[in-house]
């Protein structure tokens, strides 16, 4: 199963997880997330990163989701392995969590695929004058 490694500024990385939970009704196996705080040190930063995604893969390797392009956790997924065993997405968002959780059993770039359709798909415009359906 992929992993998955929230590395965000802090708090979006835990409530992401808080949130996740609360839809799958439980805490997803194998996700965490590090919660970088202002002016924390970029070395600690990458030796948390690191560690994590040693936890994390389990052989199917390491989806990394990032809020921010350029900010301090996107610079440190540069270094967190191999291309083909971590992978990394910048501009997380609910529907690209969960399509992330979903799809985890199948392979990293299947699973990679998966995220960034979520997150692509998940952005709507939502008029008031539209009414929406139920399911």
């Amino acid at each position: 199963m992929v992993g998955i490694l929230l590395l965000t500024h802090t708090p979006l990385g835990s409530a992401f997880i808080q949130a996740a939970s609360h839809v799958f009704r439980g805490r997803p196996e194998r996700l965490e997330a590090i919660d970088v705080i202002a002016d924390q040190s970029i070395d600690e930063v990458n030796h948390l990163a690191r560690e994590a995604v040693k936890r994390l893969d389990d052989g199917s390797g390491v989806l990394v989701m990032t809020d921010i392009l350029g900010g301090t956790p996107s610079n440190c997924c540069r270094q967190l392995g191999e291309p083909d065993r971590v992978a990394t997405i910048a501009g997380i968002s609910m529907p690209m969590l969960l399509r992330a959780i979903t799809y985890r059993h199948d392979n990293l770039d299947v699973v990679v695929e998966m995220a960034l359709a979520g997150g692509q798909n998940g952005a709507l415009r939502v008029d008031s004058r539209v009414r929406l359906s139920p399911h």
